[in-house]
């Protein structure tokens, strides 16, 4: 699979998640998908970003956005993680990197001067078709939920 670019349709993955289900893009064919991307679960700017669009998922709904968190941690730790703080969307898990290497996430970080292959922080609104229509890389969480409501908000008016 080659990565996903703006404009492209998004090819039809199927990924594990919360809930004991497979998830499957087109299960979502009608509604814009809001798909993060994030490094782990339990981390301090992981969970601030789960808990920011948590908390705003009235307005998501209202804009016909479902919500999906993707990383690399097993379904099991993602069910703890998602219980624990009340996220009322499914988190994928993406153990083999199929969806982080689609979408180009899997970046060298360097952490206390350790290099290591990681996830970067990102972002994708797939439109109702399956279509990419935005994307957000080395996300700040602090002005992320005001960066994607804006351009939904935006997108809602333009309909």
């Amino acid at each position: 699979m080659s990565t996903i670019r703006i404009g492209s349709p998004v090819p039809d993955f199927e990924a594990l998640s919360t809930g004991d289900k497979t998830i499957k893009l087109s299960d979502y064919k009608g509604k814009y998908i809001l798909l993060y991307f994030y490094p782990r679960d339990n981390t301090p700017g992981c969970t601030t970003e789960g808990k920011n669009f948590r908390d705003n998922i009235a307005q998501f709904d209202k804009l016909n956005t479902v919500i999906l968190g993707v990383s690399r941690d097993s379904v099991r730790v993602h069910e703890g993680f998602k219980s624990k703080h009340e996220f009322p969307f499914d988190l994928l898990s993406d153990k083999a990197e199929t969806l982080c290497r689609l979408f180009d996430v899997i970046k060298m970080k360097k952490l206390y001067g350790k290099e290591s292959l990681g996830i970067e922080r990102s972002t994708f609104l797939i439109d109702p078709n399956g279509i990419l229509i935005q994307e957000w890389r080395k996300v700040k969480v602090k002005v992320h939920l005001d960066e994607v409501l804006a351009t939904l908000n935006q997108l809602e008016n333009n309909v």
